[in-house]
């Protein structure tokens, strides 16, 4: 038998980047993060996430969502029940 190791690979970068003070502490306060880095990693998780929602807004926006003609909110009830 032969074991098998997996191994998580994490990229970091470091980045220098000319950002305004004001836009740094804004980002500080609303993040709350407890240091720079942190504060920038949620601000930016946060806006990917937004522009994913927006993306699949649009999405939506194109082609709505139809229920299938079989659909009941009674059938769906059961099934979630079990």
């Amino acid at each position: 038998m032969t074991d098998t190791i997996n191994y998580r690979i994490i990229y970091h970068m470091k980045v220098t980047a000319i950002i305004s003070d004001e836009i740094i502490q804004n980002v500080k306060t609303l993040s709350q993060g407890k240091n720079l880095t942190e504060s920038l990693i949620i601000a930016l998780n946060e806006w990917i996430a937004l522009k994913k929602i927006q993306a699949l807004n649009k999405t939506i926006k194109r082609t709505p969502l139809r229920f299938s003609k079989d659909f009941s909110a009674q059938t769906i009830r059961k099934i979630n029940r079990n």
